[in-house]
């Protein structure tokens, strides 16, 4: 959970403020395998008062990897790396408040999952589903060759309310793609990108 602490940072510091500003807020996790990043943006939101008015569509194409992410069970024996994690996430509470530990298992708090919706996607072949106001896909596109991560990207695009806000994982770009123009940087290094106030929509 909370891997690569610097994004969600850059999310609680610099998106989330933003997303504030509107009444409902739609999240799209894609790829979101067992579920660490799902339940680590929803304990986000709560901290920054959002998670009431949010929804997280968290998808993958693996039904036993949305299974588990469904039920919310992770190994007590890594929420020592998740605890350090969340605070240089900028936590401000403790990790342990947002599970129940038993049997070495922790089982991440229900209240996470009431705005969570998982669904079974492929992002190689079926389309949008939803406007959303983020989109988080890290370290999916890395298995995709060029063609199919155009197709990708396009779909996030056209997913995306104007000025939406896009992050991809640490060795993902849009640099080269066929939408690079559609969106500015917000932290190149962190990858993270909004969508432009003028896009061509174009395919």
């Amino acid at each position: 959970m909370f891997r690569d602490p610097a994004i969600f940072l850059a999310l609680r510091t610099q998106v989330l403020p933003v997303l504030a500003s509107y009444p409902r807020i739609n999240i799209w996790q894609a790829g979101c395998a067992t579920g660490e990043e799902v339940y680590s943006l929803a304990i986000l939101l709560k901290e920054e008062g959002l998670y009431d008015r949010t929804r997280i569509y968290a998808t993958d194409i693996n039904d036993v990897a949305l299974a588990r992410a469904e039920e919310g069970v992770f190994s007590l024996r890594n929420l020592k790396d998740f605890s350090v994690n969340y605070l240089k996430a900028g936590g401000r509470h403790s990790l342990s408040d947002y599970y129940h530990a038993a049997y070495g298992h922790a089982s991440m708090d229900r209240s996470l999952r009431e705005n969570m919706i998982f669904a079974r996607h492929n992002l190689a072949s079926d389309g949008m589903f939803c406007e959303v106001n983020m989109i988080i896909c890290r370290n999916v596109l890395i298995y995709f060759d060029r063609l199919l991560q155009n197709r990708v990207l396009r779909l996030f695009r056209d997913s995306l309310v104007r000025q939406g806000f896009l992050c991809l994982g640490s060795r993902e770009s849009l640099q080269f793609s066929d939408i690079v123009e559609d969106f500015g940087a917000i932290d190149a290094d962190l990858r993270l990108y909004r969508k432009t106030l003028i896009s061509t929509g174009a395919s």
